[in-house]
């Protein structure tokens, strides 16, 4: 079977999976409505499936009781966005899907359909993973815990996701190299406990605020002063919160920050650091500081055998310059002094970590055709033209990797 030809065909299918999708946007595990549609569809496609943890589905295509699986995961979460975009099928539930995870999980089920029809030539089982909780960099390890790399086991796991706002043609997939492809993140809190009082009179309290801002500072030393240059890490600080009246020093402070790292080493150093600095901080200004890192996940390790088994499958099924690999794509902008690198961290790192795995890109919008606007915005739109080969892609990689013989793909790092 030709894949993309068949994808062609099933277009108008795939997109109004992924408008019915984008209007039911919800978030974290909390995904009723979104859960429900997908179980109809492989009803309809006659595809097994069963639950995994909470609102985290499992299919199965080929035989169930192989020796062993290749996986393919679509995130299905939104973010809890109003969406700002003129589109018809805009979500109105205050969630907005401004990350792609619907097209994500359209995309799966048409490469399911795709697969379902050739399913009496597979080797063993393909697995469709559709996870909750992406965005809260959890449903990945809820579905490990319940079993998703387990019966039949997993020798090999591929995910793809959107990018938009680029000068890729739509339809374009990036094959990521073997290696690391996206940081580890890790959330914190730092809370900061004083001594409230009148604000004419700091003397007699311990003024909260003044060690929170100290903590900002010194988070960016770490940083500047810290880190070796080719150590790359991002410490950010998005909220601090103290105090309701102009004349009061507060009782309490709280700020929340993440990290993000492409080496485990410099994660924990990092964590360490911010430990001593809070501690240090507390004992100086005699107030009580408190740390706490939570929902984080590892930097996503890609398999390079794996990665070179794709880049063939897609140079297969696409013509012309329609395919590059992360490292071909870097040289590129390298070149034009343009940076091709983003920093987003993705929770399917806690499968690479398990097993083989594979992350690709596929590029759903020039930002010069009014594809402007980038992921996490409440205007993003994206071409769902490129949709049918991403489809394609999945359904293409999992029949080659179906062929491949066990342990084959090695872990690289």
């Amino acid at each position: 079977m030709n894949y993309l030809d068949k994808a062609k065909e099933l277009e108008n299918e795939l997109i109004s999976d992924y408008k019915e999708l984008h209007k039911c946007a919800e978030t974290g595990f909390e995904l009723p409505e979104t859960v429900a549609y997908v179980k109809k569809r492989l009803d309809e496609l006659g595809i097994v499936y069963t639950d995994c943890g909470k609102n985290g589905v499992i299919g199965y295509i080929g035989d169930k009781r192989a020796k062993e699986s290749v996986l393919l995961r679509a995130d299905m979460d939104a973010l809890p966005i109003k969406e700002e975009t003129d589109v018809d099928y805009k979500s109105e539930s205050g969630a907005m899907h401004a990350c792609g995870h619907d097209a994500h999980t359209a995309m799966l089920i048409s490469a399911a359909k795709l697969l379902k029809e050739s399913e009496s030539e597979l080797m063993g089982c393909v697995k469709l993973m559709f996870q909750p909780a992406e965005e809260l960099l959890e449903g990945a390890k809820s579905m490990i815990e319940n079993g998703v790399l387990e019966s039949p086991p997993v020798k090999a796991a591929i995910m793809l996701h959107l990018i938009v706002g680029t000068e890729l043609e739509s339809g374009s997939v990036v094959i990521s190299s073997g290696g690391v492809s996206a940081p580890s993140a890790d959330y914190f809190r730092i809370t900061v406990k004083g001594v409230g009082c009148h604000g004419s009179t700091p003397e007699k309290g311990r003024d909260p605020l003044a060690v929170a801002c100290r903590a900002i500072t010194a988070l960016d030393e770490i940083k500047a002063k810290e880190l070796a240059l080719n150590e790359r890490a991002v410490i950010s600080v998005g909220s601090l919160h103290s105090g309701d009246a102009p004349n009061a020093i507060p009782e309490k402070a709280e700020l929340t920050g993440s990290i993000r790292a492409y080496s485990e080493n410099t994660r924990e150093y990092i964590k360490q650091r911010i430990n001593n600095i809070v501690s240090m901080l507390a004992g100086a200004f005699e107030t009580q500081c408190e740390v706490d890192f939570y929902s984080g996940t590892p930097s996503l390790l890609n398999d390079e055998i794996l990665s070179k088994s794709a880049y063939e499958s897609a140079k297969e099924l696409f013509t012309g310059d329609r395919v590059m690999t992360s490292e071909e794509l870097g040289l590129q902008a390298q070149k034009q002094g343009k940076r091709s690198e983003g920093a987003g961290s993705e929770d399917f790192a806690y499968i690479s970590r398990e097993a083989p795995s594979l992350m690709i890109a596929l590029a759903a919008g020039k930002a010069s055709e009014g594809y402007k606007f980038p992921l996490h915005n409440s205007k993003v739109r994206f071409d769902t033209s490129a949709f049918k080969y991403g489809s394609a892609l999945l359904a293409q990689i999992a029949r080659k990797m179906d062929k491949m013989p066990k342990n084959a793909a090695e872990k690289t790092l």
